[in-house]
């Protein structure tokens, strides 16, 4: 199975007042965690300027589920739920060094053509490598997260 993993640690400037790091942090670290995600489907920078090619996320959902401290190393890996020839509904699971999920972000991401600034197929190489990992991914249990709505609920 083809696996992603973006490893990084709690910065001293990412905790809040509470002691914890703070919500918008967790935003920034699963962002990272794309970026790097790009690169390992290659979409790296040297790629992206070579194929005028980019990819852009359209909607995020994020679920803080654990506190982490400053200097708790992280991680994050993805599960893609689906994917055309120019979308991923990808689901990103943070979790801490006792394997414990801290916190998900579900997203739909949008692959852009930069010279034109619009939505654009995927580059053949990148589809091939996508279309491996989704089914690679569809036999994982879909997780709990998925799809989940706000609301107040009223019983």
């Amino acid at each position: 199975m083809t696996i992603f993993r973006y490893n990084t640690t709690v910065h001293r400037d990412w905790v809040d007042y509470n002691g914890h790091m703070n919500d918008a942090a967790y935003a920034a670290v699963f962002s990272e965690a794309v970026d790097a995600w790009m690169g390992f489907i290659g979409l790296d920078e040297k790629h992206r300027q070579e194929l005028s090619y980019t990819i852009f996320t359209l909607e995020t959902h994020l679920c803080y589920l654990q506190e982490a401290h400053e200097e708790d190393p992280i991680h994050v890996s993805i599960q893609v739920l689906d994917v055309d020839h120019k979308r991923i509904h990808a689901f990103f699971s943070m979790k801490n060094s006792e394997e414990e999920t801290i916190a998900t972000s579900e997203q739909m991401l949008m692959g852009m053509n930069t010279e034109t600034n619009r939505p654009d197929a995927f580059p053949s190489t990148i589809q091939e490598t996508l279309d491996k990992i989704y089914k690679e991914h569809t036999y994982l249990d879909k997780p709990i997260q998925t799809g989940r709505v706000i609301g107040i609920s009223r019983n």
